[in-house]
C-alpha cells in the first residue's frame, strides 16, 4: 500500500471513531508500529489529525472556544441531534455524554427549554452554559486529555448517586450481536455508570459505526432503549438492530 493510501485509510478511521490506537492502525494496514507512528506524525505535521500518546484523535474531537466545523459526517450528526431533541420536555433531567455527536445535540437544544443536564464532558458543559434555561451540573474526576471527559472512581461514584430521565450517550463501536464496545477501559466504566444512572438510555450513533467492534464491552444492545441514527428507522442497515427490540428513531 502506498503511503498516500495509508494516510487516507488512517484519516478515515480517525474521522469515524474520533480516536484510534497505533496498534489498530498497524493491524488494519498490515504495517509495523513504527510505520504507523511515522504516518501519524506526518499527518499531525500536516494538521490533518492530532497525534497523542499511543494513537491519534481527529481535529473535530479537540476543544475549541469557537464552533469547530472540522467534524466528520457533520450533516448526519446534526440530523441525529435534531431527532434527539424531539425527546426533550420541559423540566426533564438528562445526561449528555461526550463526543462530537453529543456535542451537536447540546448545541441544538432550544433556548426556551428548561432542563437540568448532567455531563462529564468539558466541551458539552461549556456549550450548555449558553442555554439560559438549562441548569448544568458537571460530574468531575480525572480529565482524559484525549476524550475530554471526566473518568475514574470519583466520576463513577458521582454517577451512582443520581438518576436521570434520559442518558444520551455515544459510542466508538456498535454491533447488533456484540453491542457497544470500545478500546478505552476507563471510558467503558464511565459509560456503564451513565447507563445505570439513566431511566432510559438513548444511543446517538452515525450509521458508519454500525457493525464495528473492539475489545472492551460496554453493554449488550438489549441494554439500549433507543438508538438514533441519521437513517430512516426502516432502513435495511438497521434490520439486525430491530431484531434486538431496540426502538429506532
Amino acid at each position: 500500500m502506498l503511503k498516500e493510501e495509508r494516510h487516507q485509510a488512517i484519516l478515515s478511521q480517525v474521522e469515524l471513531h474520533n480516536r484510534v490506537l497505533l496498534t489498530d492502525i498497524a493491524e488494519k494496514l498490515d504495517v509495523s508500529i513504527d510505520t504507523a507512528r511515522r504516518d501519524v506524525k506526518e499527518l499531525d505535521q500536516e494538521n490533518k489529525l492530532r497525534k497523542v500518546h499511543g494513537g491519534a484523535i481527529s481535529l473535530g474531537f479537540t476543544t475549541s472556544s469557537t464552533r469547530n466545523t472540522n467534524i466528520y459526517a457533520l450533516p448526519q450528526k446534526i440530523t441525529i441531534a435534531e431527532k434527539a431533541a424531539t425527546l426533550l420536555k420541559n423540566d426533564a433531567v438528562i445526561f449528555i455524554d461526550g463526543g462530537t455527536t453529543c456535542m451537536e445535540f447540546a448545541r441544538i437544544i432550544p433556548l426556551h427549554l428548561k432542563l437540568t443536564c448532567f455531563t462529564m464532558s468539558l466541551p458539552v458543559a461549556m456549550e450548555l452554559t449558553t442555554k439560559p434555561k438549562v441548569d448544568v451540573i458537571f460530574i468531575g474526576g480525572k480529565i482524559s486529555k484525549e476524550s475530554q471527559i471526566a473518568i475514574g472512581a470519583n466520576a463513577t461514584h458521582a454517577l451512582s448517586e443520581i438518576k436521570v430521565d434520559y442518558g444520551f450517550i455515544g459510542t466508538g463501536y456498535v454491533d447488533a450481536s456484540d453491542g457497544l464496545t470500545d478500546f478505552d477501559w476507563d471510558v467503558v466504566q464511565v459509560k456503564k455508570a451513565i447507563m445505570k444512572a439513566s431511566k432510559k438510555t438513548i444511543l446517538l450513533c452515525i450509521s458508519k459505526k454500525l457493525n464495528s467492534r473492539h475489545r472492551y464491552k460496554t453493554c449488550d444492545m438489549t441494554a439500549v432503549d433507543t438508538m438514533i441514527t441519521e437513517l430512516s428507522p426502516d432502513d435495511d442497515q438497521l434490520k439486525l438492530f430491530r431484531n434486538n427490540n431496540v426502538h429506532l428513531i
